[in-house]
Formats: structure tokens, sequence, C-alpha cells
């Protein structure tokens, strides 16, 4: 299995920028496609972004599209998620996850997750 840790969460302001990471670790990272969720309080995990193994195929939720781009670096193991114009409303913790087989928008197609990393913004 492959182990997931996010990092660069913190607290915003509204129009300001935040690059989160998830490095990964255990299983060949290459084999994976990734995604990025977000979970606000009281709310379901939500899709954001996905990538597929080598980074052709990418996806994104019609609410990030435009300031957010999700990428990876297969060589450093990890993927990223860079976040422009953010809003109070993309406060949430944010998850990334890995399968094997999907690049899918639903939590339940990943089969590995991180503990997730918090992201504030205010107004």
């Amino acid at each position: 299995q492959v182990q997931l840790v996010e990092s660069g969460g913190g607290l915003v302001q509204a129009g300001g920028s935040l690059r989160l990471s998830c490095a990964a670790s255990g299983r060949t990272f290459n084999n994976y496609h990734m995604g990025w969720f977000r979970q606000a309080p009281g709310k379901e995990r939500t899709f954001v972004a996905a990538i597929n193994w080598s980074g052709g195929t990418i996806r994104y939720a019609d609410s990030v599209k435009g300031r957010f781009t999700i990428s990876r670096d297969n060589p450093k193991n990890t993927m990223y998620l860079q976040m422009n114009s953010l809003k109070p409303e993309d406060t949430a913790v944010y998850y990334c996850a890995a399968d094997r087989t999907t690049i899918g928008s639903l939590p339940s197609a990943y089969d590995y997750w991180g503990q997730g990393t918090q992201v504030t913004v205010s107004s």
C-alpha cells in the first residue's frame, strides 16, 4: 500500500495563495492516480482535482477551475495543489488520495488517504 502525508495548509486572506503538497511513500508513486478532496465542517467530502499517473489527464471541480492547479513530480513522489485567488468558501480540510485504477471524482473510488491539512481563508 501507499502512505500519504499532506502539508502546506494554513491561514490566508481572501485573494491569497497556498500550495499544498502530498508526499507518498511505500509503493511506486507513478503506479497511482491521485486526487485532492476537501471537507468543510458539517459537510461531505467533495472532489477538488485529480491527475492520472503520468500527469497527462487532469480533472477539476467547476468551483476551482481557473484558480487551482494540480500537478505531480513522480521522481519526488509528490503531488501538489497550487491554490490561487482563494475564497472563504475554500475553507476546509484538504485530503489527498491515491488509487491504482481510477481518476474519478468520488471519494469511494480511492483506496488510500492522507490525514488532511487545514486551509482557512479569511474574508
